[in-house]
């Protein structure tokens, strides 16, 4: 049976393992994901037994914008609907109920965030990627 959890609290070990299947991710470290989470406004995991099978988490001013970062399931449980149930608890949750527009990131995920409601004719946004930039002296 999977549960979920708005804890952050857990070994971050586990999130590295799970990260290792997308290849977006496959270089953040224990330390690295440690402090994300400190810095996190809202996780929801997804767990079956002790077994971290799905991520999702949320950086936001809880008023007008919020963005989804890290949405994840582990490949053994994908077609499990619990990608949807990460982004059903994300974007109903009571803490987030003013927030005006979500935004997120994604490279090849289109087509499960629409069934969800997300629009690509509104993006707008730049990226400044610090390692293709040299810092000044």
């Amino acid at each position: 049976m999977i549960t979920f959890s708005e804890r952050k609290d857990f070994d971050p070990a586990l999130l590295v393992r799970l990260y290792d299947c997308a290849p977006w991710a496959k270089a953040r470290t224990v330390d690295g994901i440690r402090d994300m989470l400190d810095h996190t406004d809202l996780a929801i995991s997804a767990w079956e037994g002790p077994r971290l099978v799905g991520f999702g988490r949320v950086l936001t001013d809880y008023v007008y914008r919020a963005s989804i970062w890290d949405v994840i399931v582990d490949p053994e449980f994908q077609g499990q609907d619990i990608g949807t149930q990460i982004m059903e608890k994300i974007l109903h949750h009571p803490s987030l109920k003013r927030v005006e527009k979500f935004w997120l990131c994604t490279r090849d995920k289109q087509t499960f965030y629409e069934k969800l409601g997300f629009s690509s004719n509104e993006q707008t946004g730049m990226v400044w990627d610090r390692k293709k930039h040299t810092p000044p002296r």
